[in-house]
């Protein structure tokens, strides 16, 4: 088992009552990484919200994205292939289900992926990124489509 701890600050800022206050807030993890958050201005409106920060939604599809590529290097290496870079443009998709409440419905990962030398196979790269889907932690927690839409 591991633990990982986060502390979320926020402080108000505007009138709450109303609901016209900032959520502008601070995300801290154990290693002292300060990273502002925010909700998304597609959901709250600025200037209650920040665009410049990340929000919920985002991190939750870099969260998947992130793991999915830190298992898809490992399976590569254990493979024998060299990856030089891996760029994922990753899209998560939030919706309302079919119970009517919103959620992220669907994260499509993106990868472009640069093999210096021997490229596999487009069945031993569907492989890896199964593999990889399968192994990711993130992935293995949610209801949330992923899916992986790479380059062949």
């Amino acid at each position: 088992m591991s633990l990982y701890r986060v502390t979320v600050d926020w402080t108000l800022d505007g009138d709450f009552p109303a609901r016209r206050y900032s959520r502008a807030h601070t995300i801290t993890f154990a290693g002292g990484l300060i990273v502002p958050g925010s909700a998304s201005t597609q959901v709250v409106p600025p200037p209650w919200a920040r665009a410049d920060a990340v929000d919920p939604e985002a991190a939750f599809t870099a969260s998947l994205s992130a793991c999915h590529m830190l298992w898809f290097l490992d399976f590569a290496a254990q493979a024998g292939l060299t990856v030089s870079a891996y760029r994922d443009e990753a899209e998560g998709t939030l919706a309302k289900g079919d119970d009517g409440r919103w959620r992220m419905i669907r994260v499509a990962l993106r990868p472009q992926i640069t093999f210096p030398h021997r490229r596999p196979t487009p069945a031993e790269l569907d492989d890896l990124h199964h593999r990889a889907h399968e192994a990711c932690f993130i992935a293995n927690s949610v209801t949330t489509e992923v899916v992986v839409e790479a380059p062949v």
